[in-house]
């Protein structure tokens, strides 16, 4: 995927998952879509399709699906017969207005989740649920590359950014890269460095307990792991403005 593109579907909100089917194309099969009604995303089960949109081919196979743009006009044609199934879906803004190809990993795992979302469509009741494991699909779909070789250290600053001896070391070792390896694809995917990243997660974490206001500014330092109070304090003030004191008192939550 474009690296423009990576983070295209950031604070996206869906509003509504309009359908979800599979289209079996054959082989040297050409159509014309004229003005597409809704957003679409499509990957395939077996088979290849080359898309034409403004002078420009894009191909969806085993490798790579495509968001489909709504309201644009494009053609296709299938290189090889398959199976391509298609989730039609509507959203707040604007998500893209040319045909993207995003690599796939893992297709027979988005396949198992179209299955699931397939059968829930059935009743009107699960709206809530389709739209749920729709974002799943995106998120699985949204990770590049380089977000596959971070995603075992992602997981371990998710499950432990909260221990001090957390470090780029024990950080790289998780995806088997080398130290260095592992703090510049980081830092090309999330424009900040593993350190940085894990202190905001700690300051976060924070802000959340001190707005609760029922913890002593100790406890907290220790539960967002940080080495003492005092490093806790200069830290927090560095990175919001005001002491942690002074953001309870500010911040403190009273009503449900």
């Amino acid at each position: 995927m474009d690296r423009n593109m990576e983070h295209i579907f950031d604070k996206l909100v869906v509003t509504e998952v309009c359908d979800v089917h599979t289209v079996h194309n054959p082989t040297k099969k050409s159509s014309a879509i004229t003005n597409r009604k809704s957003y679409g995303i499509s990957f395939c089960r077996e088979g290849k399709i080359i898309y034409t949109h403004n002078g420009k081919d894009v191909v969806e196979d085993s490798k790579h699906a495509v968001i489909l743009p709504q309201g644009q006009s494009y053609t296709l044609f299938c290189e090889e017969g398959g199976a391509f199934p298609v989730i039609e879906f509507f959203c707040d803004r604007e998500l893209c207005n040319t045909i993207v190809s995003i690599p796939i990993e893992n297709v027979a795992g988005l396949i198992s989740d179209y299955e699931t979302m397939l059968s829930l469509c059935l009743v009107d009741e699960n709206r809530l649920r389709v739209i749920s494991l729709f974002y799943g699909i995106l998120h699985s779909i949204s990770i590049s590359s380089d977000g596959l070789v971070l995603r075992h250290a992602m997981k371990c600053i998710e499950e432990n950014f909260t221990d001090p001896a957390l470090n780029n070391s024990i950080l790289a070792s998780k995806c088997r890269i080398s130290e260095v390896y592992f703090r510049r694809l980081f830092f090309e995917r999330y424009k900040t460095t593993p350190k940085q990243y894990i202190i905001d997660m700690r300051i976060s974490r924070a802000k959340q307990l001190l707005s609760e206001g029922n913890m002593k500014i100790s406890a907290i330092a220790e539960m967002c792991g940080f080495s003492s109070s005092y490093h806790f304090c200069r830290t927090f003030k560095r990175h919001v403005g005001v002491t942690p004191t002074e953001y309870m008192m500010n911040s403190r939550v009273y009503r449900i």
